[in-house]
């Protein structure tokens, strides 16, 4: 993960803590047992990085609710 990546992920543990009411270390906690940021942000982050904060939010809530997991 470079920095570019990295920043765009503590951008979205922060947007996602927002949306939903948590504290951020709860949100990384979430996506990194869901294998969220190793298996979908880092490695999609040339395109994700072009899109709103609230579509990613939202895709990352599909994300974790096809494994089951409620934010």
């Amino acid at each position: 993960m470079n920095q570019e990546s990295f920043s765009f992920i503590v951008y979205l543990i922060h947007a996602c803590a927002g949306k939903w009411n948590m504290l951020p270390s709860e949100v990384y906690r979430k996506l990194q047992n869901a294998g969220c940021i190793d298996n979908y942000l880092v490695p999609h982050y040339d395109i994700l990085h072009t899109q709103g904060t609230g579509y990613i939010v939202n895709d990352i809530e599909e994300y974790l609710a096809v494994r089951g997991i409620a934010v």
